[in-house]
């Protein structure tokens, strides 16, 4: 695995969270490295798109995380499992994906160096389990430093020229703003890249596909194309939630010293994620709601992490919605694809 490719599936699990819908009673999706994600409430299947346009699958059955483990039934813990599964979920198919752009890359190298033979391929590359797992180590802890540790420090480099600064509410407040501030400006840089872009396409195929299937319509790329590629269920207003909620958490925080406040921001992270769901879930129930105000700044943000895709990225997500709704109607569940 090239150093390219490894900064490039990176990018791909730092952007996971984004991507994806964390609900599981309802469609929804992924969008991984030139394919979709889809899942029903017991099953799930991702489509990838080959350089020669061969489309390969992966299909199969799908728990529901409350079905398994009861205690995940109850508020706040209901949204740690269903989050802690799709993440989870969403890793499994991104390694599926990456495995084949792998692949790829592997055959064409070989038949670059040996054009006339054919019959001494290697078969399928993949990645080994020890880089996968050490892309995800470096992942938390760039998300740990850069999101946690680093508005912490700037914040605390602040208040010893501002005083107003020593109040937990300012402190936090500006903590907040600055934790936003970097997340909007590496998205905004991420997204210059072209193979994000291609990623953000894929996104905006997966909601529209996602709207096209919830409103009843025939699911094919003319009816998908006509919707849009903002949808409230995903990651990327939980993420905002996640954000802003954080803000009013910490400050009732008891504590002074910068290493202090460091451990207990890295301990809350449940207990923020639990809620932000609770919220997200209640604004999804409850159309017009004060609630449904903290999912607004989301929805704003999808017009980045979205982009229009074109017919055959819309496909892409309509064989992967298919190969799932196969496998739940098989399994008898109640959801048939029209």
């Amino acid at each position: 695995m090239n150093w390219k490719f490894f900064w490039r599936l990176n990018a791909h699990i730092q952007l996971a969270p984004l991507l994806e819908s964390g609900e599981e009673t309802l469609i929804g999706g992924q969008a991984v490295m030139e394919g979709v994600m889809m899942r029903a409430p017991h099953s799930y299947c991702v489509s990838v798109r080959k350089a020669n346009g061969e489309i390969v699958s992966e299909t199969a059955p799908l728990a529901k995380i409350s079905d398994v483990y009861p205690i995940f039934k109850y508020p706040v813990l209901r949204g740690l499992g269903t989050l802690g599964q799709a993440m989870k979920l969403g890793m499994k198919a991104l390694k599926f994906s990456a495995d084949v752009q792998l692949s790829e890359e592997s055959d064409k190298k070989q038949n670059e160096a040996n054009p006339v033979s054919e019959t001494k391929k290697k078969g399928p590359t993949e990645i080994p389990a020890w880089a996968m797992a050490a892309q995800l180590g470096f992942s938390l802890l760039f998300f740990i430093v850069l999101y946690k540790f680093v508005p912490l420090w700037l914040t605390e480099q602040l208040k010893a020229q501002y005083p107003i600064l020593e109040g937990r509410i300012m402190f936090n407040l500006v903590d907040g703003i600055i934790r936003i501030a970097i997340f909007l400006l590496f998205l905004y840089g991420i997204s210059r890249s072209k193979d994000i872009r291609r990623v953000f396409q894929y996104h905006g195929a997966e909601h529209k596909v996602v709207f096209n299937y919830e409103s009843g319509q025939p699911v094919n790329v003319a009816n998908a194309q006509s919707f849009v590629t903002f949808h409230p269920r995903c990651g990327t207003s939980f993420l905002i939630v996640v954000m802003l909620l954080s803000m009013v958490l910490y400050m009732f925080l008891p504590f002074d010293t910068m290493l202090g406040k460091f451990l207990a921001r890295i301990a809350l992270l449940p207990v923020v994620a639990g809620l932000s769901y609770e919220l997200i879930r209640f604004a999804a129930k409850n159309k017009g709601s004060l609630l449904t105000i903290l999912a607004m700044p989301g929805l704003w943000l999808q017009r980045i992490t979205t982009q229009p895709p074109d017919d055959q990225q819309a496909e892409i997500a309509i064989h992967a919605l298919q190969g799932a709704m196969e496998l739940e109607k098989s399994q008898g569940g109640p959801l048939v694809i029209a």
